[in-house]
């Protein structure tokens, strides 16, 4: 009883010295004051006389800028002594109703969302965590350091993807421009002239930029599975390969090698594929792992590949992918494999042949008739090749068809060639018969 009387004559001798140095416009006196009633309550443990303080102090008038910052600063420190997680909530409740809408303790506020939003996590409530992130627009905040603007965007992707709101996840990943992680960190930063705004240095638990790429890269790999959107899987991981941590240490990148092996190989084929395809082969350190540059190298050469010897030499790798980095593949891994071995198949023989039967291209795949047909006709619709089925005769036509300007442009160039040859034969015949002739008179 009487430490609480105490505490209360302190708090209101303390309050009378913090309005005569507020009213009088004393920065430093008004600032000393609020935080020495914050320090009082603490050291007491009074919790519920802490948030009133807090509550009741803000909203004095003409209470001044630097008096609630301090205040709000001092008492964030407060947040991991405090006895149990409903006190720590209602803390962190009482200073956000304080730094609602106050610009100065923007940053403030957006970190005490990220706490509550963890706690929240905690009690596995992720969607409320998830709400709570959502809130905050970080990316509007002049003052806040740039790794832990996206460190803050990086969770709220997070939480996004684990309630399973991919599209929310979509646009909030948008936010984070790829080039930022090209900055060269090793550059001294500049002094701010006077007039600039004054950015702050990160906490110490933010990652660095490169660490923050890796979380970045590795989030858009869980939302593009979501999808099955192999091509942009790979670019993730080639992402990830060109982290000098990464680069540097042969047990990481040769499982995020694997990856990119994989990954392309199940990406249909288009000319992105083809042309990271063909920069994976070049790559020295494939050398280090020749099961999957001849894998690549068989999807390159323009021959037929029979899946099903295929699927035995590589069977073994593709299980074993869920003990490595990043996980087992999609679910569907196994079966877009198929696909993607039957659509290089196709594209081989359109190469060889102009016209085939029918027959002959299952035969040649490994496959049914109807399946021959259903396959051939998804690579036609998705514009990945031109054919032509005549159903009744059994057979296919690879021949793209001309229009006339295209028949008579190829006409004249078959008569210029043939009057070349007539012209350089003409002069053959006559060269030899001067010869004979000399020969003769000789």
């Amino acid at each position: 009883m009487d430490a609480s009387a105490n505490l209360e004559a302190a708090i209101e001798r303390l309050q009378n010295a913090e309005k005569q140095a507020r009213l009088a416009g004393e920065v430093t006196a008004t600032r000393q004051a609020v935080t020495e009633i914050l320090e009082l309550c603490f050291q007491a443990k009074d919790w519920k006389s802490l948030n009133d303080q807090i509550l009741i102090l803000s909203k004095k008038r003409g209470q001044l800028k630097q008096a609630v910052s301090a205040m709000v600063q001092q008492a964030m420190q407060y947040i991991d002594q405090t006895p149990d997680v409903e006190t720590r909530i209602e803390l962190i409740k009482t200073l956000n109703n304080v730094s609602a809408g106050k610009i100065y303790v923007e940053i403030e506020r957006a970190r005490l969302v990220k706490k509550l939003a963890k706690i929240k996590e905690e009690q596995g409530l992720i969607a409320e965590a998830a709400d709570l992130m959502q809130e905050v627009a970080v990316e509007t905040f002049g003052a806040m350091a740039k790794t832990e603007k996206i460190a803050f965007i990086l969770e709220q992707v997070r939480l996004c993807l684990d309630r399973q709101d991919y599209i929310r996840a979509q646009i909030l990943s948008r936010k984070i421009s790829t080039r930022v992680f090209d900055v060269d960190t090793s550059k001294t930063k500049k002094k701010p002239k006077e007039g600039d705004n004054v950015v702050e240095e990160a906490p110490a638990d933010i990652p660095s930029l490169l660490e923050l790429k890796r979380i970045y890269y590795e989030l858009m790999i869980r939302y593009y599975s979501h999808n099955n959107e192999y091509l942009e899987i790979c670019r993730c991981y080639k992402s990830i390969y060109e982290i000098p941590a990464v680069k540097e240490d042969p047990a990481q990148w040769t499982q995020v090698l694997r990856k990119i092996c994989w990954y392309l190989v199940l990406a249909p084929h288009d000319p992105m594929q083809s042309s990271l395809l063909n920069s994976t082969l070049e790559d020295k350190n494939l050398s280090e792992i020749p099961q999957f540059k001849t894998l690549l190298k068989q999807l390159v050469t323009m021959e037929v590949v029979q899946w099903t010897s295929l699927w035995d030499s590589y069977k073994e790798e593709f299980d074993s992918e869920k003990n490595l980095l990043g996980g087992s593949l999609v679910d569907k891994a196994a079966e877009d494999l198929r696909q993607r071995v039957i659509e290089h198949n196709i594209l081989v023989v359109s190469k060889y042949y102009s016209r085939i039967t029918v027959k002959r291209l299952a035969e040649l795949l490994c496959l049914s008739i109807p399946e021959t047909e259903k396959h051939l006709s998804e690579m036609v619709v998705s514009k990945a090749l031109i054919a032509k089925i005549d159903r009744p005769m059994g057979v296919i036509s690879f021949q793209v068809a001309k229009d006339s300007n295209d028949i008579l442009n190829s006409w004249a160039v078959n008569l210029e060639k043939l009057l070349d040859l007539v012209e350089k034969s003409c002069h053959q015949i006559h060269k030899e018969t001067m010869v004979h002739k000399a020969a003769l008179k000789v």
